[in-house]
C-alpha cells in the first residue's frame, strides 16, 4: 500500500481560506436570510417605510460588521445574488 502525499494545506488553512471568502459576501448572505424570510422581509419593508432605505441597509450592515468583529477590505461587491442592495462592503 503506497502512502499518500501530504497535501500542501492544512485543515485549518482551509477553514481560514473558506472563512475568508465567506466573510467577503456575509452582508450579501444576511440580506439573503431576510429576503427569503417572509416573516423578516415583512419587517424589513417596515422599517425601510419608517427610517428609510438608506438608514435600514447600513444598519445592518454596520451590525453583520459588529457581530463577527469584521475587518474593511478595500473593495465593495458591486453585483450581489440579493435584490434588497445595490453593493456591500466586503470584510476580511
Amino acid at each position: 500500500m503506497k502512502k499518500e502525499e501530504s497535501p500542501n494545506i492544512t485543515a485549518h488553512q482551509i477553514a481560514e481560506e473558506a472563512i475568508g471568502k465567506l466573510n467577503k459576501r456575509i452582508t450579501n448572505e444576511v440580506f439573503l436570510t431576510i429576503q427569503n424570510d417572509r416573516e423578516l422581509m415583512h419587517k424589513y419593508l417596515r422599517a425601510v417605510q419608517y427610517y428609510g432605505l438608506d438608514y435600514v441597509n447600513q444598519t445592518i450592515g454596520k451590525v453583520v460588521k459588529e457581530s463577527y468583529a469584521l475587518v474593511n477590505v478595500n473593495e465593495r461587491e458591486n453585483n450581489p445574488s440579493c435584490t434588497l442592495i445595490e453593493s456591500h462592503q466586503k470584510f476580511e
